[in-house]
């Protein structure tokens, strides 16, 4: 009798292995779940950094040699860099 019942318990015991892991494992229903409201914050966090990046390439893109460098770009980060202003300019400090 327990030959013929072991082979049955052996296959249920296996079933329930990966029902078990099919529902609750780290790869089962409710971590697909869990991984889906994560892949949609990974989406918003890209598509914020695309934008970022767009910008930035934008940016190196008006300083491009080959194309002729944006004047007004050229100026925007000399005067940054260098901290210098023109002679006509009026200067307003801001207190913070």
């Amino acid at each position: 009798m327990l030959r013929r019942a072991g082979l049955p318990a052996a296959a249920l015991i296996a079933i329930s292995f990966f029902v078990y892991n099919a529902a609750l494992g780290p790869t089962g229903f409710v971590a697909a779940k869990a991984t889906q409201v994560e892949l949609a914050q990974k989406k918003v966090e890209y598509a914020a950094l695309d934008k970022k990046r767009a910008e930035l390439k934008n940016r190196v893109g008006l300083l491009d040699p080959k194309r002729g460098a944006d004047p007004d770009m050229v100026d925007e980060l000399v005067r940054r860099q260098l901290n210098v202003t023109r002679p006509d300019e009026v200067i307003i400090p801001l207190n913070n």
